[in-house]
């Protein structure tokens, strides 16, 4: 299925009020209780002013409703869909307060009652795949094959977890006592913060609260903005499997609000540990909070990833998995092809297999790529005015052409990019990629390494040995021989380097990213 004949799908029911479980009554949960019975009083399932549904917040397993929203603007049709309730600092802090109290009974839980919670979890997301994927479509503009693809994938990283949640486990070392003995065990950190954004809404939000929720801690998912339904319909389902109150718990706050709601959950002394995926430039910012309160964080960050073709590359193949790579949900990926870099002896007949390439996913008389909104578009077309100013050439595609709707943009290739353009540096997170020309491999790893970034990368040959080389060469969290730079497995560690970020993600190394050990000693 190509990504222009993947129909856009359509919701077909809208949010309903659930009371969810008793609250607590304690001085830590009054805010909350309070707020809920005056949200169901009022019946505010819905806006009060017009039948727009509200997206609550998910705190102490209830449904709640903040005092402020914001409006949700789908890029399908550029109209509120639906609000959702934009946090307070107090909501923000009742959130932790809630994950903080289930933390108490939560890191004492077995890891097969963690364990059979997951799977069934697991199972649930792939049972709603279909209405789960309508709503990801609608909010974020996204096409069946990644809807589809981030359902199975969350599916998969909910069910790795649950697999591994036994193989934590401490140690007993000998010491240089004879009469003295040691244990070291792997304990939870406790309240995690986990910040995931709306581009990849149910594999990001899944993967940062699975792994810190599997070894023992409870999280809060701060929701991005652009994606709150989505991730609501995602934390719903580990509830509907059976997880206990308070051990996830998700908000989301407009954009005004960022700045403060953030900085007040990194500073609640409650919060232990902070996971934020997304843009380089706001990752900073949350490095330099956290480390004013001494916390841990993980971080992964932006990528400007390059592919590199080879002479002796399957060129029909490269061609395929570059364009598919760059163009994936309309390249709004941190993992999406951006750079391709090409060796001269076979850069011509390659530019006309990856014009056609991208011309197969995107024809000239199909709809071009959904893009979130109208300022990704823009973003995009001022990176290729200012390229073709200063020289580049456009292959393929043209910016000066308006669209049927304000947040699409079709494929444009670009060649002859040279540093001084902004495009060379920066990350276009759309469907804009540029070609380079190289000839020898000192070359080619020059040009993949000048870059800040350092997520994930691509090599095209034939010759093992070269594509090894390559790879020990390039600068990234992972690179991928003979296939696209997308990639993203369960059982596979993801994270970067450099201004990509650091810490992992997924398999064995993403459990222990959330534990940590403790030493006891004792005399015999």
């Amino acid at each position: 299925m190509s990504l222009r004949q993947a129909s856009l799908l359509r919701p077909r029911f809208v949010l309903r009020h659930v009371n969810g479980f008793a609250l607590r009554q304690g001085p830590s949960f009054h805010s909350i209780a309070t707020r809920n019975q005056q949200s169901r009083a009022a019946g505010k399932t819905w806006s009060e002013t017009d039948n727009t549904p509200t997206v609550p917040f998910i705190i102490n397993g209830n449904n709640y409703y903040a005092k402020k929203s914001f409006d949700v603007v789908s890029p399908v049709t550029g109209e509120v869909t639906h609000r959702c309730g934009s946090a307070s600092v107090e909501d923000a802090d009742a959130a932790v307060d809630a994950a903080a109290e289930a933390f108490k009974t939560w890191r004492r839980s077995t890891p097969s009652h963690r364990r059979d919670i997951f799977l069934k979890a697991a199972d649930l997301i792939e049972k709603k795949g279909d209405e789960l994927a309508q709503i990801m479509s609608s909010e974020t503009g996204a096409a069946a094959p990644w809807a589809l693809f981030n359902i199975n994938t969350a599916a998969d990283l909910t069910r790795d977890a649950a697999g591994r949640i036994s193989s934590i486990e401490g140690s007993f070392p000998t010491l240089m006592d004879p009469d003295t003995s040691g244990i070291v065990l792997r304990e939870p950190y406790g309240v995690v913060l986990s910040v995931a954004p709306w581009n990849a809404t149910y594999i990001l939000p899944a993967r940062s609260m699975v792994g810190p929720v599997a070894a023992g801690n409870t999280a809060i998912l701060k929701a991005s903005e652009l994606a709150p339904r989505t991730m609501f319909a995602l934390i719903s389902i580990f509830h509907e499997a059976g997880l206990p109150n308070g051990v996830m718990n998700m908000i989301a706050h407009d954009r005004e609000s960022a700045a403060e709601v953030t900085a007040a959950l990194i500073a609640n002394p409650l919060v232990r540990k902070v996971n934020f995926t997304g843009s380089t430039n706001v990752g900073k910012a949350i490095g330099r909070l956290a480390g004013e309160h001494l916390k841990p964080v993980l971080l992964e960050l932006g990528g400007k990833a390059p592919a590199i073709v080879w002479e002796d590359a399957d060129l029909d193949l490269a061609a395929k998995k570059c364009a598919f790579g760059a163009l994936f949900h309309g390249g709004q990926t941190c993992m999406a092809t951006e750079r391709i870099i090409v060796h001269k002896n076979v850069k011509a007949q390659f530019q006309e297999k990856l014009k056609a390439a991208v011309n197969e996913l995107y024809p000239s008389n199909g709809p071009g790529a959904i893009l979130i909104n109208e300022t990704a578009v823009k973003r995009n077309k001022a990176l290729v005015e200012d390229a073709t100013s200063k020289g580049a050439t456009v292959l393929l595609g043209d910016v000066s052409v308006s669209e049927a709707r304000k947040a699409e943009l079709r494929p444009v290739l670009l060649d002859n990019v040279t540093p001084d353009m902004d495009i060379y540096k920066t990350e276009t997170f759309g469907p804009t990629v540029a070609l380079y020309e190289v000839e020898t491999e000192e070359q080619a790893l020059e040009l993949a390494n000048d870059t800040e970034y350092g997520l994930t990368s691509a090599v095209f040959t034939e010759d093992l040995k070269r594509g090894l080389r390559f790879a020990r060469g390039i600068e990234s969290g992972a690179v991928h021989i003979n296939d696209m730079t997308v990639h993203d497995e369960a059982v596979l560690p993801h994270g970067g380097t450099k201004s990509s970020g650091f810490g992992r993600f997924n398999a064995t190394a993403g459990l222990d990213e959330w534990v940590r050990t403790k030493t006891i000693t004792f005399k015999n």
